[in-house]
């Protein structure tokens, strides 16, 4: 559906962000090279969660913030649809803990829930999930996929030149989406001080070959989610960290919290344990939009990658385009 002049578009990274951004690009017609470092990126260590309601309970967010974050889930339909992403909309629920707490949260910021007081669950159908492997996957069809790390940036008459491990790319434009790694040489000094800002957060999970769930229950400590035949054991959130080898005894604590979720007796199970580094904001919202001469960043989702995807997709595309921002509180020039 190109509504514009068709562009060549270089997007560096291959998480959920990225991909959701030269799918949105592919769509409009555009020619869309993507630069994937390769490996295991932190979109694919997740459980793939679109939930509005219960992270805007969990943080205690604004009305503003969650309002956003719903706008986000509610981007998903269209775009699922598009692209071929399969949304699982079964409900999640909440056990145990500050269950009560989190039931008035969500009644106050307008989220439809059920909170069954004598069983301490709390219970919303607002939020959804996908499954990390499928959706990436969906997400490639329709780009080109230069698989190499991006080394470094230059410009010259009105383009971009993209150095790579594994060749060089012509754009038009670039979108940067490389989460918290280190940013290519090259970067104009505004973009280089945006990206500066970027923190990491090491999250881990565990894989688990058993289904133990057929819909997402989280509570105090733990997340248990359904994940292809089995299901996903998480998430640790540590600021700062960005070691890729799961931690033995923070694991530990998570599957121990998990059973305590559950409400079973803990049993022998075999996880398959994996960490996954992600970036952040100063203020916990993802930069999307441009960062000057035909440069845009898609970075720093924190934990909501996944929700997040489409709606930062919408944004920069826009952008790109030369559309103003319909969300300017995810403009990086916030920070300037």
């Amino acid at each position: 559906m190109p509504l514009f002049n068709s562009q060549d578009i270089a997007v560096i990274g291959a998480g959920v962000l990225g991909l959701c951004t030269a799918a949105e690009l592919a769509r409009r017609g555009h020619v869309v090279t993507v630069v994937d470092p390769g490996g295991l990126n932190a979109s694919a260590v997740a459980a793939g969660m679109i939930a509005p309601a219960m992270e805007s309970a969990v943080d205690d967010l604004s009305p503003e913030h969650a309002a956003l974050l719903r706008r986000a889930r509610d981007a998903w339909v269209d775009f699922a649809a598009a692209t071929g992403v399969r949304l699982n909309r079964d409900p999640a629920e909440w056990r145990g803990g500050n269950v009560e707490v989190l039931a008035g949260r969500l009644a106050a910021l307008g989220f439809e829930q059920v909170y069954d007081r004598e069983a301490g669950r709390l219970t919303t159908h607002e939020d959804w999930k996908v499954e990390p492997a499928q959706a990436l996957a969906a997400l490639t069809q329709g780009v080109r996929r230069l698989e190499g790390r991006a080394t470094a940036l230059s410009r010259a008459d009105g383009r971009w030149h993209v150095e790579t491990t594994a060749g060089s790319v012509e754009a038009d434009q670039v979108v940067l989406a490389i989460g918290a790694e280190a940013a290519p040489d090259g970067l104009p000094e505004a973009a280089t001080r945006l990206l500066a800002l970027i923190s990491p957060i090491r999250g881990q999970i565990g894989l688990v070959a058993e289904g133990l769930v057929d819909h997402v229950v989280r509570g105090p400590g733990a997340y248990v989610a359904p994940m292809g035949q089995g299901c996903v054991i998480g998430a640790t959130m540590e600021a700062g960290e960005r070691s890729l080898t799961p931690d033995p005894e923070r694991c530990a604590q998570m599957l121990g919290a998990a059973w305590a979720v559950l409400g079973q007796t803990p049993r022998p199970l075999q996880v398959d344990w994996r960490a996954g580094v992600r970036g952040a904001t100063p203020d916990g919202l993802p930069m999307a939009g441009a960062a000057g001469q035909g440069l845009h960043l898609a970075l720093g989702p924190r934990r909501n990658g996944w929700l997040l995807g489409p709606l930062v997709a919408r944004v920069v595309a826009d952008e790109v385009e030369g559309r103003s921002s319909k969300e300017p509180t995810l403009a990086p020039r916030r920070f300037t």
